[in-house]
């Protein structure tokens, strides 16, 4: 490694000498980034699918998010650059811009969520040390309040040190502290209550959901992540680090961490005979499951380690929509909102009603956005992104006004069939809204680029051919 350059820019490609990233490294930040309380939580929320139902919502949802993101995440070792790099080829330099402006929303939205779930393991920290309340008790919000600003200020401190080597070497710290836990809370579950017993319970008609919503939940939980991969990969030191390492990293923290949240949310709903989304969070299980003060200081800084990743990804999605703004003034920025944002979520009055909507923003807003990505990179180009020309607008990605017309119309499609489908509740017990959502745009993609190439509107492509005549081939 040359030492010289720790985070390269959007517009420049990152020289193999200067990737840090090893095979266990990216896997160790995959597994951190999932070995999360929100993998938990909504480990809780697909539990009122019932068990059987949630292990079929992971059996499928599971897979087919690891392949998407893991086709993405290999772009960004191949091209060098970030995931809303990419988006200016398909959507045109100044229509990835409002690709970015969504995905610092994203990033945000994740940070503030590990903030939330941080403070209200603190806050159980706390009520054990000085007596205050718990997160739900009346008088809690202060205490709330006081243990999102520690986590943020904690998130944006470890960032801001060295960027995405901090994060590599956080993530490989708490991944250990993480597993312990885990299997500390899955031991204790199974200890009082058997999977055949867990595999009896039935949720009430009251708080019982469609098949199809907990497949949205969870792989729109997951896809989340798709536009936060390539920033990590393009320092990957080798092809198998960005594909099989965030494939292995990724599904054995989501296969076993929602499970967890699964398990022990049924538990207490057992144990309680109340089943309250609200309070399926890590915290209050391992609270209900008798759990010490160690799980809630491992569960604090899970949070932290995942908020470093969801405000280094948000600074360069910031710095895509402002491209004069570096990257340290965007990590203090978005370290800012995202303290901000969990206040917010706080004042929303119910986590499960803020966290849903924004599962679902994810849903609509990106996985039409992935499929145009990963058809235009593996199918329309062939692979052959230009680095170089990804911030000239005198350039072929550029197009005509800075947006790709043909692109740009097929997202707004691929949104309005997610929200045509789930208003009309067509496929809420199947698949959900999200898998054929993305299916659709990437098919609708397809066609629509192929008729913008033979109009050349893909100046790149038409550039491409025209040098492959001239060589006789």
């Amino acid at each position: 490694m040359s030492g010289k350059k720790t985070d390269y820019a959007i517009e420049e490609f990152v020289p193999m000498e200067d990737r840090h990233y090893s095979f266990w490294d990216m896997a160790a930040v995959w597994m951190g980034a999932n070995c999360h309380p929100s993998s938990w939580w909504v480990g809780g929320v697909i539990a009122a699918a019932g068990l059987t139902g949630a292990i079929k919502i992971n059996l499928i949802a599971n897979p087919v998010a690891a392949l998407i993101i893991v086709l993405v995440a290999f772009m960004g070792f191949k091209i060098g650059t970030t995931t809303i790099g990419l988006t200016r080829v398909p959507l045109g330099i100044a229509g990835s811009r409002i690709a970015g402006f969504l995905n610092v929303l994203t990033s945000v939205g994740w940070a503030a969520v590990g903030c939330f779930l941080g403070a209200i393991s603190m806050s159980y920290l706390l009520a054990g040390l000085l007596g205050t309340p718990v997160y739900g008790e009346p008088g809690s919000f202060p205490v709330m309040a006081i243990g999102i600003l520690i986590n943020g200020l904690l998130s944006l401190g470890f960032v801001s040190i060295s960027g995405s080597k901090s994060i590599a070497v956080a993530e490989k710290l708490l991944v250990v502290g993480l597993i312990v836990i885990s299997g500390w809370i899955t031991v204790a579950v199974f200890s009082t209550y058997s999977f055949s017993a867990m595999l009896e319970w039935i949720p009430t008609a009251e708080v019982a959901i469609p098949f199809g919503f907990g497949m949205d939940a969870l792989i729109a939980f997951m896809l989340g992540w798709v536009f936060s991969s390539c920033e990590f990969t393009r320092y990957a030191k080798t092809r198998s680090a960005s594909t099989w390492a965030p494939a292995l990293g990724l599904t054995a923290a989501a296969w076993w961490f929602v499970l967890v949240g699964t398990f022990g949310t049924i538990a207490v709903a057992m144990s309680t005979g109340i089943f309250d989304p609200n309070m399926s969070d890590p915290s209050t299980v391992a609270s209900g499951l008798g759990l010490g003060w160690a799980a809630f200081v491992v569960i604090i800084m899970s949070t932290v380690t995942t908020n470093l990743i969801g405000i280094y990804v948000g600074a360069y999605s910031l710095m895509n929509v402002f491209p004069k703004l570096k990257l340290k003034p965007g990590i203090l920025i978005i370290g800012v909102v995202v303290i901000i944002m969990g206040i917010v979520t706080l004042l929303s009055g119910s986590f499960y009603n803020a966290f849903s909507m924004f599962l679902g923003y994810i849903g609509a807003a990106f996985a039409p956005l992935t499929a145009i990505l990963i058809v235009d990179f593996y199918i329309i180009r062939k692979q052959d992104y230009r680095i170089g020309l990804i911030g000239d607008k005198t350039g072929p990605y550029w197009y005509k006004t800075g947006f790709n017309p043909y692109a740009m119309a097929t997202w707004i499609a691929g949104t309005a069939i997610y929200f045509t489908m789930s208003n009309s509740g067509f496929g809420s017990n199947f698949l959900g809204y999200v898998i054929p959502s993305l299916f659709l745009t990437g098919i609708l993609y397809y066609i629509v680029a192929k008729i913008a190439v033979k109009q050349g509107a893909y100046k790149d492509l038409v550039e491409g051919e025209q040098r492959a005549s001239g060589n006789g081939q």
